[in-house]
């Protein structure tokens, strides 16, 4: 599938607790068609979000479905499970992004879940000078988003500014957090130093562009000439050591080999009792 990979990659690793960000948006078939066909995963939590065409679904622990334009799916791989993801256009068009968050050593082999949110139950908070902020986790002014109990005390918000308009969002201290620019371009800073990545000049960060912001007690941004749509993401850093392969992310490079070993051996699939929590 063709995708834009903004985390995860070789510019930047990982931003603790997040490990991957892909976007993918794209009216030519032949980008997106193939999917992604049945996979496993373990101790990670995949988190898709639509903008345009739909997305059917399924795993072998019996879950299956069909996201499509504003609709977000937050799922919780844990101890482990397979499933694929199947894109279908609308209207001729796909698009999206997936995000993956990290799990505490001590949740990674925990019972997999889904939380599957349909686009007219995220929350939109519409402002008079025509800004709107979609929670989809965490908390905007004293609306909350309908993700719940994600260990690493998530914020997802998709923002959309009209030229001239300005945004601040606090954020603890102490957590990470980026703001992935889609459409338009717009000024980001905080009270501390900024780390960029991205098409930039100075503080004008263009679509599309990611920035990593340094630790401190908010986000600014100001739409400047144009019109502005980013997603705005925070979460507490795990501060554990990480051991990669695909699918899987563990904590030790032996982790690794027996998620290896139970996918060959046919019990790699989360179960009652196996693997324990």
């Amino acid at each position: 599938m063709h995708l834009r990979r903004s985390i995860g990659g070789r510019d930047l690793d990982y931003l603790d607790p997040f490990l991957l960000l892909d976007h993918f948006e794209s009216d030519d078939p032949n980008d997106y068609l193939a999917g992604f066909p049945l996979h496993p995963h373990r101790g990670i939590e995949t988190v898709t979000y639509m903008l345009a065409g739909e997305v059917d679904h399924k795993d072998t622990i019996g879950n299956a479905g069909t996201i499509g334009p504003g609709d977000v799916q937050w799922m919780t791989a844990g101890g482990g499970l397979m499933h694929e993801e199947m894109p279908r256009p609308r209207e001729g068009k796909m698009g999206g992004f997936q995000l993956w968050v990290n799990m505490p050593a001590k949740l990674k082999l925990s019972r997999p879940r889904y939380q599957e949110l349909a686009d007219a139950s995220i929350p939109l908070v519409e402002r008079p000078d025509g800004a709107r902020v979609r929670v989809v986790a965490g908390r905007r002014d004293e609306v909350r988003g309908p993700v719940t109990e994600i260990y690493a005390d998530p914020e997802y918000l998709d923002v959309e500014l009209p030229a001239g308009a300005d945004f601040v969002q606090p954020v603890p201290r102490g957590h990470a957090a980026f703001a992935y620019v889609f459409r338009g371009e717009g000024e980001f800073g905080d009270a501390c130093d900024l780390g960029y990545r991205g098409d930039l000049d100075g503080s004008l960060i263009k679509a599309l562009g990611l920035v990593v912001f340094g630790d401190g007690d908010q986000v600014r941004v100001h739409a400047y000439k144009s019109p502005v749509r980013f997603l705005l993401v925070s979460g507490a850093p795990l501060g554990e050591p990480i051991a990669r392969y695909g699918p899987f992310v563990m904590n030790t490079r032996e982790e690794i080999e027996q998620a290896l070993d139970d996918l060959h051996a046919g019990t790699f699939i989360w179960e009652e009792g196996h693997p324990k929590e």
